[in-house]
């Protein structure tokens, strides 16, 4: 498996038999480029869940970013939430078969942004939790806004053993000397304990404050070169991620004959 040529969004949701229904509903993601900068912006207008529709935006959006050939990529969330993660009023409603496939559709799509062939910037407005946590994790660069909100890896309080992909993926944005506490004891963190551990590159005051930083971040990062970064990355992260991913199907928390 090549994580750095990922196949097209569509063959996620085949065999979903209509659960989709696309029609007559709010987009969750706005997509926008301007001056070779793409951002992307999560916003269902409560805790930007990651449902079957989430997906299916994220995947088509970053279809569009690269075909469109942005040269960073911004992903901010609404006020007050970046992302609560995985939808858990929907998650207990799937079969087996459902469950495994929602599982499969989430890591390929956490995979895919830690391996974009861009760099990346996570903006956290808000709440980071679980797989919006996962999703910031993901982005090479972190920043986030100050206020009561909380960033936690709260696998172990839901009894979900973190499978290898995920904790490779962790590890290369917590350091090493927080794994403990972040990962296996699901501690909890504020904005400001986040950037002081390192796991965010830093803390601002408002969304203009943090929007303003992103922006000048990205002028920056626009100017490397396309192919040194992605070849780069490829050989950073590739052989490691495609390892963990080789064992996804016996990690699995739900196993179907």
């Amino acid at each position: 498996m090549d994580i750095f040529h990922q196949p097209t969004r569509s063959w996620f949701f085949d065999g979903l038999n209509g659960l989709l229904n696309m029609e007559g509903r709010m987009m969750k993601i706005q997509y926008e480029l301007k001056d070779h900068v793409a951002q992307l912006t999560m916003d269902d207008g409560k805790a930007n869940a990651m449902d079957w529709v989430f997906f299916q935006e994220m995947g088509d959006t970053l279809d569009r970013i690269e075909k469109e050939r942005a040269r960073v990529l911004i992903i901010r969330g609404r006020p007050d939430f970046f992302s609560g993660g995985l939808d858990l009023n929907l998650v207990p409603t799937l079969s087996p078969d459902e469950l495994n496939t929602f599982g499969q559709i989430f890591s390929q799509t956490m995979v895919r942004i830690f391996s974009f062939p861009v760099p990346t910037i996570a903006v956290c407005t808000g709440h980071s939790v679980a797989g919006g946590a996962i999703l910031a994790f993901s982005c090479d660069l972190r920043l986030i806004v100050d206020g009561p909100y909380l960033i936690q890896m709260n696998e172990m309080l839901m009894g979900i053993p973190m499978p290898s992909w995920l904790l490779l993926l962790c590890r290369s944005a917590i350091p090493q000397q927080w794994h403990m506490e972040a990962l296996l004891h699901a501690r909890a963190y504020t904005p400001s304990e986040a950037v002081e551990r390192g796991l965010f590159h830093g803390l601002y005051a408002n969304v203009d404050g943090i929007m303003a930083e992103a922006r000048a971040r990205s002028e920056a990062l626009k100017l490397l070169n396309p192919h040194a970064y992605y070849t780069t990355k490829k050989r950073m992260r590739g052989p490691d991620m495609e390892h963990a991913l080789a064992l996804y199907r016996e990690e699995l928390p739900t196993k179907v004959d």
